[in-house]
């Protein structure tokens, strides 16, 4: 990558995380970002460089509604479960979103995408194995900036509804 792509793509991020930020603070939360130097694409990445169980990490997916974003909040120890997802939308098709898709739809490249700050407000899901757990860190913008929250803060943020989403082991 040139010196001209790395400046772009730094300035993307810092807008981004900016973007989260403004998001918290406009939100009456407390700004918990912190950086994750040795990065946090991965649940277990983001639990390593915070100190916490995976299951305390919020992965931040995005499906396609038809042609529209939902934001799914999965702990990073679950699986979601199409068939528990498709059917809190009845008569709808959800599909997986390609990269291109979520930077579209949420100003977020994956690895990075927040439960906030979206372009857009998308559709929220909350999976319910994270309302037993505190605290909560999720991606703030960036794959090596996250924050720190609570499953009823998470849910205040994102007007998500919470659901029973984890797939059963096989």
């Amino acid at each position: 990558m040139g010196a001209e792509a790395m400046a772009d793509k730094a300035a993307e991020t810092v807008g981004s995380v900016a973007r989260v930020r403004a998001a918290l603070l406009a939100a009456s939360h407390p700004d918990t970002i912190m950086p994750a130097p040795a990065g946090a694409r991965t649940a277990a990445e983001a639990a390593a460089a915070v100190g916490c169980s995976v299951a305390q990490i919020v992965k931040s997916l995005i499906f396609r509604l038809g042609e529209k974003p939902l934001l799914v909040l999965v702990s990073g120890a679950n699986r979601v479960d199409p068939a528990r997802l498709a059917a809190l939308f009845p008569g709808h098709e959800i599909g997986r979103a390609d990269a291109a898709f979520v930077r579209a739809a949420t100003g977020f490249a994956i690895g990075g995408v927040a439960p906030l700050g979206h372009l857009v407000r998308p559709e929220t899901v909350i999976d319910a194995d994270l309302m037993a757990l505190d605290p909560l860190w999720a991606a703030a913008g960036a794959p090596d900036q996250v924050f720190r929250t609570s499953a009823a803060a998470l849910a205040r943020l994102t007007g998500g509804r919470v659901a029973e989403l984890r797939a059963e082991a096989l």
